[in-house]
């Protein structure tokens, strides 16, 4: 009977891993969803003629772009290796 619980307590683990790993997954595609958002109303902003201060703000999305494709990869590969090491517990 004991030993049946602790095959169960570990299928339960293997499953909480890998949803755990799906949902960095899912989390790193919407960094790069997010991303594109705003790189496609960043090069919006720059075809705007008429307005010459618009321009700032497609910078600024450029640069938001590129850093939520940074923060996205930085944070799937930290939580990466804590998956493979095991400590997942401390994120």
């Amino acid at each position: 009977m004991e030993n049946d619980f602790e095959n169960e307590l570990i299928i339960r683990d293997f499953l909480a891993r890998q949803r755990t790993n799906l949902a960095n997954q899912r989390t790193l595609l919407s960094y790069i969803r997010t991303s594109l958002y705003f790189l496609v109303s960043g090069t919006a902003l720059f075809e705007v003629d008429n307005l010459w201060h618009i321009r700032d703000l497609g910078y600024v999305s450029f640069g938001l772009s590129i850093l939520f494709v940074l923060i996205g990869f930085v944070s799937y590969f930290q939580v990466r290796t804590k998956l493979k090491r095991g400590n997942y517990h401390k994120m």
